[in-house]
Formats: C-alpha cells, structure tokens, sequence
C-alpha cells in the first residue's frame, strides 16, 4: 500500500533546449510502493523528465529530488541510481554476450542481487540462457532487460517505454511481472508510456503530461470519481454558456447537444445547467481515455 512519503518530486521543473522548451513547470509526487503511469504523447516531455530524475540531464530550473535527494547533485546522483534499476526504450544490452552471461555480469555489479527472482523470470521469459543477446528478438530483448531490472533489488525502478515493440501476449507478460514485483518486494514503479489501456490496466496513480507539464495527477481511483460528463440536450440549438462551477475543463457544443467534462463532480454543474433549461440532462463517469484526449486536446475549450 502506498504512504504519504514521496519516492520522487518535482516541484516546478524546467528544461529548455536552445529555444524549446521539453519540460516546462513540471510538478509530480510520486508515493511509495506505488505503480505510477507517466502517460503522454510522443515529445511530452517523458524522456527529459527522466534524465533529470536520474542525473543523466541538469534542469534548467526547478527541482527533481528522488528518495528525499536531489537528483542533480554529483553525490546523491551516485546514492539514488544504486537505488534505482532502468529500462530505456533502447534496451543497452551487450550483442555479444548470452542471456546467462549477461544476468551473471550485471548480478556482479548488485550485493542485493536476487537470484530467486532471477530463475524465476527465466522461466516466467521464457528466455534461452545460451543464446547470444544479438540472436534475441525484440521481445526477449525487452524481457532480458526487465529482468536485469527486477533482481537487483532496487527500491525504485523507472521504465520508459517498457513495453513498446511487444506484441500483446508479451505485453501482458511485463505489465502482470510488474504488479507482482511491486506487490512482493514493496518497489516503486514509474514508467513512461502512450499506451493508455496499459497504464489503467495496472497504475494506481497517474500523470498526464503535455508538453512538459501535468495536466493531471493523482491516485487513479480519486481521478476516476471526480471526473464527470454533464451531457444537456436542447430543443434548439445549445447555448454557449460560461459556466461558473470549478473544474470546468472542456465544453463542446453539437448542435442540440453541450457535453461538459468536468474534474470537480457534477453536482454544481448539473444546478447551472438547469437554469439554461434543457430538454435533458445525463451524467456519466469517463475512462481514462477520455480524460486523457479531452485534456491534452485543450484545457476549458468550448468548441463547435
């Protein structure tokens, strides 16, 4: 179960590229023992955002801190990456080594190594240990690198893009491995991803970026109940009405038809909605999904 302690934070962070801005006021708290979905569109800011967790990139400004530590100083830099197992998009792995060899190599670089969960994703991977790495298809390749993650006995892993290239067996695969290592040696997840069922499938907190900041953050189940469609039907066409209740963050009008998604419930909406005298008025709970493409399409937008 999660705590109230933050295993990362980033508190106005920054990283500007020339003149592009990659990450711009981003503001994250990531809790203990949690699986948390950095969910984004390719260029979000996903991949910047984590160089500078990991001390790979310097914020321009603000500030990242992992386990209560800064994450660009020279020092604390050393002390959360020995905390810390990584699986990029690219998968470094050495081509010319095999699948045993490459596990014993990286064991002897970790004292905590665990060799119970080692033989165990073997098999779960399905994986050849005489087979050279280079010989690997795009999925083993994937597995073999989440494995060398998972037996370090790291407190933290951060995944970016973990499942991308798999096909949905083996992305099945990953995503359970993931919840029962979080389950059983009380780690952190953080992985980046676009893949939006796969996030709700297994976060129980999440992000959405865009464009280097959060549009929304917090504990899925909380975001699931606050989230709300008000939906108003009209004899003639819809109004363009300018809704005072909070959490407003999308209107749309459709002909006889205004659909409002709102973040703060539904009750004061449904009360001004009234007055605007419509034919009918639904209210519906929204996925994920749906949050996610009306907010990054454009935050308190009323569109025809």
């Amino acid at each position: 179960m999660a705590t109230d302690a933050p295993v990362i934070q980033t508190i106005d962070l920054r990283k500007t590229y020339a003149d592009v801005e990659a990450v711009r006021g981003l503001n994250l708290r990531v809790p203990a023992s949690s699986i948390y979905g950095f969910l984004g569109k390719n260029g979000a800011g996903k991949t910047t955002t984590i160089k500078m967790l990991l001390g790979m990139v310097r914020p321009s400004s603000g500030e990242a801190r992992v386990f209560d530590l800064p994450a660009d100083g020279a020092d604390t830099g050393v002390a959360i990456r020995q905390r810390t197992a990584f699986v990029g998009e690219d998968k470094d792995l050495y081509d010319g080594m095999t699948v045993e060899e490459m596990t014993r190599f990286t064991a002897s670089f970790y004292p905590k190594w665990r060799r119970d969960l080692e033989e165990r994703y073997l098999r779960a991977f399905d994986l050849p240990p005489h087979r050279r790495v280079k010989a690997l298809s795009r999925g083993m390749r994937t597995k073999l690198a989440l494995l060398l993650a998972l037996c370090r006995g790291a407190d933290l892993l951060v995944l970016d893009e973990p499942t991308s290239g798999l096909d949905p067996a083996m992305t099945e695969e990953v995503l359970q491995a993931l919840v029962t290592h979080v389950s059983r040696a009380e780690a952190t997840v953080f992985f980046s991803s676009h893949q939006i069922a796969e996030v709700e499938q297994i976060a129980d907190h999440v992000a959405i970026v865009d464009r280097g900041r959060a549009l929304v953050s917090g504990a899925l189940d909380d975001l699931r109940e606050r989230y709300r469609r008000i939906q108003l039907v009209f004899d003639g066409d819809a109004p363009q009405p300018a809704f005072r209740s909070p959490g407003v963050e999308r209107v749309r009008r459709n002909g006889r038809v205004l659909s409002v998604l709102s973040s703060a419930g539904a009750d004061g909406l449904v009360d001004e909605a009234r007055a605007l005298n419509p034919v009918s008025i639904d209210v519906v709970s929204v996925t994920l999904k749906e949050i996610f493409l009306d907010t990054v399409a454009g935050e308190n937008a009323v569109e025809d």
